[in-house]
């Protein structure tokens, strides 16, 4: 499982950086598609007994692709759940504003030191302590690669030890 999951994810990076995969932005709501995104991990978040919270009022529409933008949250809240200890929260919140709709996933994870914050999300990167958590480390590189190709860009606050919030900026345009 581990390594079909590792090839669908070097396939679709691939696909992404050669121009195989041509984003279809529609005007569409952006409540389907974090429903699609937060629906992926529900299921390991109950494992962990993490509590997941959202707030995404549903009359926010704007253009996106929404394949690809579900698959770039989904990749930021998976991290999340990993690297969130069991009993721990993941709230996301979307808010409208004039040029842009951001939306915050907040965790009560590990946190990330700022002198690692700049590498994240570089292709294969991934934390040293956490070797022993699924994953390739180009779930946040792919995440900011789909973001980006929208016009938006993605920002992360953090601190060690008090968990972290990444804000996906998509423009309204």
């Amino acid at each position: 499982m581990e390594q079909q999951h590792r090839r669908s994810a070097r396939k679709k990076t691939s696909c992404l950086e050669t121009g195989v995969i041509s984003l279809d932005r529609k005007i569409q709501p952006l409540y389907d598609t974090l429903a699609a995104a937060l629906g992926g991990i529900l299921l390991n978040a109950e494992r962990k007994h993490i509590h997941v919270g959202a707030d995404c009022p549903e009359n926010i529409i704007l253009a996106h692709d929404r394949k690809w933008t579900g698959e770039a949250l989904f990749n930021i809240l998976d991290n999340a759940v990993k690297y969130t200890p069991a009993g721990g929260n993941i709230q996301v919140s979307v808010q409208s504003w004039e040029f842009y709709v951001k939306i915050d996933i907040t965790d009560s994870g590990k946190g990330i030191s700022e002198s690692r914050q700049g590498m994240i999300f570089k292709r294969f990167y991934r934390e040293e302590e956490v070797h022993d958590v699924e994953g390739i480390g180009i779930g946040l590189y792919l995440a900011r690669e789909i973001i980006s190709m929208q016009g938006g860009y993605i920002r992360v606050t953090s601190a060690l030890g008090s968990g972290s919030t990444f804000s996906v900026f998509l423009p309204r345009g």
